[in-house]
């Protein structure tokens, strides 16, 4: 099931680079781990946090809080890519991602974590509040490499028809001393493209085929 621990714990076990999640801020100020706005008739934004996590994953998981997710992730290796899913107001924005933060960096997972968005507003927070060199991306697929420097992001992270459609920017973010992400590669066609190109990362839900077409 996705976002949940159990998906955590694979991923590690076979040495990806990291595990990406989604986090939501609740209608009571808690943080939870769901990649949907609204997932089995629960909608995280106008829900309490005792309510989320009432709803049952597809695996037979609880819907896991970011603490028990963190807390899971304390004891593996495999780097943690937190996506903050866009909220309603930049205000709502701007509290989550003083949480995450805060939660990240009490937990001792500073030097593990990179926060990615396609909120503009969330992207600007994060590369604020984060420890300085903490990686932030943005995900809208929107922006220039040139203009992702300007605002001290570590580069794109952009849906794999982006850089179809300007192969350039990955070399123009490299020449800037940037990453490049693809998300969500699943067919091998277009993992084997993005590496001839020389991406840096490849976010996909076959990590295993992934690292077959790599060896």
């Amino acid at each position: 099931a996705q976002n949940s621990i159990a998906a955590l714990v694979k991923a590690d076990s076979i040495g990806c680079y990291g595990s990406e999640f989604d986090v939501w801020l609740t209608a009571d100020n808690r943080l939870v781990v769901n990649h949907d706005s609204t997932f089995k008739g629960v909608n995280m934004q106008k829900s309490t946090a005792q309510q989320c996590t009432g709803v049952t994953l597809d695996n037979g998981e609880q819907l896991p809080t970011l603490q028990q997710y963190l807390e899971k992730a304390g004891q593996l290796k495999t780097r943690l890519i937190l996506e903050l899913k866009a909220h309603k107001t930049p205000e709502q924005e701007t509290r989550a991602v003083e949480a995450i933060v805060k939660m990240v960096k009490d937990m001792g997972l500073d030097n593990r974590t990179e926060y990615i968005t396609f909120s503009r507003h969330a992207t600007k927070e994060f590369i604020r509040l984060a420890p300085k060199g903490t990686p932030v991306y943005y995900l809208e697929g929107d922006l220039s490499p040139k203009e992702l420097k300007a605002w001290g992001c570590a580069g794109p992270d952009y849906h794999f028809s982006v850089f179809k459609k300007h192969p350039e920017w990955i070399k123009e973010s490299h020449d800037l001393g940037m990453k490049v992400n693809a998300w969500t590669v699943n067919d091998p066609k277009d993992m084997k493209w993005l590496i001839g190109q020389g991406v840096d990362f490849i976010t996909t839900n076959e990590p295993v085929k992934l690292q077959e077409i790599l060896q």
